[in-house]
C-alpha cells in the first residue's frame, strides 16, 4: 500500500531577480568636475580634499571633453622636475585624457564589467543624450557585485 501525500497540488514558485542590475542604480551622480582652464595644482588640491583619483572634464556649457585623473597629474610632476619648471602653471587641457570612451545609465553592470575588463580605465563617464548624468568606476561594479551575490547566494 503506497503513501498518499495529503498536501494537493504545489503551486511552482517561480525565483524572480530583484536586485537592481543598471548602471544608474550604482552610478555616482553627485561629481566633482574640472574644467580646461583648472591649473594641475589646483587638481591635485580636489583630489585630495574629496579622496578622489578623477574626474570628468567639462566646457564652459557642461559638456564632457575629458577625465583628468592622478596618473595625467603624475606626468605634470614628472615632467616639472625633468625640466625644472613649477607645477602652477599647468592646465588641465593639455594633460587630460581627451579621447574618453562613456557608458549609459541603462547598460548592465555585467555589460560596464566588460567594459572595464576590455579598456585598462579605472571610471566612466556616463552620458545620457549626451549629457553627463554620473560617473561609474571599477570599485562601484564590484560593489553591485557583491551586493548581487548576497541576493543570489543565500
Amino acid at each position: 500500500m503506497g503513501i498518499k501525500s495529503f498536501q494537493g497540488i504545489r503551486k511552482v514558485i517561480k525565483k524572480e531577480y530583484d536586485a537592481p542590475i543598471l548602471v544608474e542604480d550604482y552610478m555616482t551622480k553627485k561629481l566633482v568636475t574640472f574644467s580646461p582652464e583648472q591649473s594641475i595644482l589646483e587638481v591635485m588640491e580636489l583630489f585630495t580634499k574629496y579622496n578622489i583619483s578623477g574626474g570628468p572634464v567639462l566646457d564652459n556649457n557642461g559638456f564632457l571633453v575629458g577625465i583628468i585623473s592622478e596618473a595625467d597629474c603624475m606626468k605634470t610632476i614628472s615632467e616639472s622636475r625633468y625640466f625644472n619648471q613649477p607645477i602652477l602653471d599647468k592646465r588641465v587641457e593639455c594633460y587630460m585624457t581627451k579621447d574618453v570612451e562613456s557608458i549609459t545609465s541603462g547598460i548592465s553592470i555585467f555589460d560596464a564589467a566588460g567594459i572595464f575588463h576590455k579598456n585598462n580605465r579605472r571610471r566612466l563617464p556616463v552620458l545620457q543624450n549626451g549629457i553627463l548624468v554620473g560617473q561609474i568606476s571599477r570599485k562601484d561594479i564590484v560593489i553591485a557585485a557583491l551586493k548581487l551575490s548576497s541576493h543570489n547566494w543565500k
